[in-house]
């Protein structure tokens, strides 16, 4: 997953998309992951997504939307590997099927 992204950052690079533009990784206090993309001038168009929340418990949860060229994802401590296979897919396929979160949802809360 983070060979893919690194990847596709790669591909972004033009001298000046990386100045203003990029991939933000960050955590929160819930606690959990925040990721932002930033998609403009960029090869990838997704359409808008409102907020999808998948949420299992308080502890086990995950969330998504992009909205004007800008992905969001965010989901509880060990979600951040399902934020950028939902990125992902979000690129690759223009959706992400839900059964695909789900299944991942129960196999990363295992041992939480």
């Amino acid at each position: 997953m983070i060979e893919w992204l690194q990847n596709w950052y790669r591909d972004q690079c033009d001298g000046n998309w990386e100045h203003n533009y990029g991939i933000v990784i960050s955590t929160i206090d819930n606690p959990g992951w925040d990721v932002k993309v930033d998609l403009s001038y960029t090869s990838t168009e997704i359409e808008d997504k409102k907020w999808k929340l998948i949420e299992e418990t308080e502890s086990n949860w995950v969330g998504f939307k992009v909205c004007e060229n800008k992905f969001e994802g965010s989901g509880d401590f060990s979600k951040l590997g399902l934020i950028l296979s939902i990125f992902r897919d979000l690129v690759e396929k223009g959706e992400v099927d839900e059964r695909f979160i789900l299944s991942n949802m129960t196999s990363s809360s295992m041992g939480t």
